[in-house]
């Protein structure tokens, strides 16, 4: 993992750059057709016939450069679908409200929304029950239930929030959406035709009772 020293030094020379890289998409190359977004593909999970959107340009697969945390590089209502996983922590907590309203300007009506993160139900229940061995070693080895809770919460500081159900209730709703339910990672998803095998293969998940990553999916109404 990456010093979280140097990812600072990144973002902060490179914080200008991105957001006029995505002012110019948005102005000049964002289309008007069918386009589905993925946010956040890191150096694996490219999606072949998806906008691939990440602020990593030196190691991760893009299609275009840009800063999750301002103003998305799409025109209003042209967007069908956005996919987040695993990605949406990583945004300073107080800019998540700014984030979600960012894709919900983006989607067309009817546009569907698919964001997973951390689960942090699972990890206060199992907190609770004392169950280290559900947290793992990620990233440090720790040997306490506290220890290993604080890595699932903070990744050694690279999370930057806590994602339960009812935080991603309260900023979907708040941001506009509709339909707003909770699914099981790989398993489940209520739009099959937009969120097929080309997401879902990327999904893993160990404990289907008390799963790792919560996943969140809404419409604009």
């Amino acid at each position: 993992m990456l010093k979280r020293s140097y990812k600072e030094l990144f973002y902060s020379l490179m914080h200008y750059p991105m957001r006029l890289n995505a002012a110019r998409h948005r102005l000049f190359q964002s289309p008007h057709e069918s386009l589905k977004v993925q946010l956040g593909p890191g150096m694996r999970n490219y999606f072949p016939g998806w906008t691939n959107v990440d602020a990593n340009f030196i190691t991760a697969k893009v299609d275009v450069w840009a800063d999750f945390s301002a103003k998305l590089p799409f025109r209003n209502e042209t967007v069908d679908a956005f996919y987040s996983h695993h990605v949406i922590e990583h945004l300073p907590d107080n800019r998540l409200p700014f984030h979600f309203g960012e894709m919900f300007r983006c989607l067309k009506k009817g546009g569907v929304i698919r964001i997973g993160g951390p689960n942090g139900d699972s990890a206060a229940k199992k907190l609770l029950e004392g169950d280290g061995a559900w947290f793992g070693d990620f990233p440090d080895k720790r040997e306490s239930v506290g220890g290993r809770y604080a890595n699932f919460i903070l990744c050694r500081g690279e999370h930057f929030t806590i994602l339960t159900s009812s935080y991603l209730d309260e900023l979907a709703a708040a941001a506009g959406f509709g339909e707003i339910r909770f699914c099981l990672p790989i398993k489940d998803t209520n739009y099959p035709q937009t969120f097929d095998q080309t997401c879902l293969s990327t999904e893993f998940e160990s404990d289907w009772q008390v799963p790792h990553t919560i996943i969140l999916e809404a419409r604009k109404k």
